[in-house]
């Protein structure tokens, strides 16, 4: 595997340094693997993260979105098909319980959340503060700019002559 030295990124730029944080969390090859996981863009500044949550009710399942991370928590009772008798001979189902954290970007929302067909769908937006967007700024030539000056009147027009 590759490794990256970024210490000469740290060293000569300022406020980066969760960007490179996130590239040493990204290279390295601690993420599980469970449950898989699909990120699609819905449109501009829509997204959606699918994560398969099969054998997992609603009640089983928290999403917890606090500041720029998205975490989903998964976790099954032991017992889950209810009798306390039963005893399971094989199990093949993968119901154990389970974090996953998403990093956001600033100014992504998550929108809602639904469980259908064993797949948890997280419906994320990107919401632009109009401070941030961009905007036209008119531009004043040489003849509108003379009209626009104030007229100098009075004792303070003598002073300058």
């Amino acid at each position: 595997m590759r490794t990256y030295d970024l210490t000469p990124f740290y060293r000569s730029t300022v406020g980066f340094d969760r960007l490179f944080s996130l590239l040493d969390q990204a290279t390295s090859d601690g993420s599980p693997g469970y449950p898989p996981y699909n990120i699609e863009r819905t449109g501009e500044n829509a997204y959606r993260i699918t994560v398969a949550v099969s054998g997992f009710g609603k009640d089983d399942l928290a999403i917890v979105a606090k500041e720029n991370t998205l975490t989903i928590k998964g976790d099954k009772a032991a017992n889950e098909n209810g009798k306390a008798k039963s005893e399971v001979l094989y199990r093949g189902i993968a119901a154990r319980a389970f974090e996953r954290s998403f990093q956001l970007a600033d100014h992504v929302v998550v929108k809602n959340a639904s469980l259908e067909n064993g797949l948890l769908h997280v419906d994320l937006e990107r919401e632009i503060p109009e401070a941030k967007k961009p905007r036209s700024i008119p531009i004043a030539t040489s003849a509108q700019g003379s009209q626009q000056q104030p007229v100098i009147e009075g004792s303070a027009a003598k002073a300058a002559a």
